[in-house]
């Protein structure tokens, strides 16, 4: 689930919500992207292009950045409950 926070000319903040065992598809990031974790969580990440499974874990509070046109792998929540993230697009 994704609820639009702010939205201005120079930038998209979007809350991310990843239910358990549900995957997220695979998409080429239009933006460059700063992701904050909300949550704890454990995901499973699928590589598209060699399909190798990599188990992440990443704590709340913690900060990763995405460059513009990276390809955003499949990810699967491997946790009981559901986790957050914001999502920060530059435009």
């Amino acid at each position: 689930m994704k609820k639009v926070l702010l939205e201005n000319v120079r930038a998209r903040v979007t809350e991310v919500t990843y239910e358990p065992g549900k995957p997220r598809d695979r998409h080429i990031r239009p933006t460059d992207q700063i992701i904050v974790f909300l949550d704890d969580c454990r995901y499973q990440r699928i590589d598209s292009a060699t399909g190798q499974k990599t188990v992440r874990e990443r704590k709340s509070g913690e900060i990763i950045w995405h460059d513009r046109s990276e390809d955003a792998p499949v990810l699967t929540n491997l946790g009981t409950k559901p986790y957050r993230t914001l999502l920060v697009e530059l435009k």
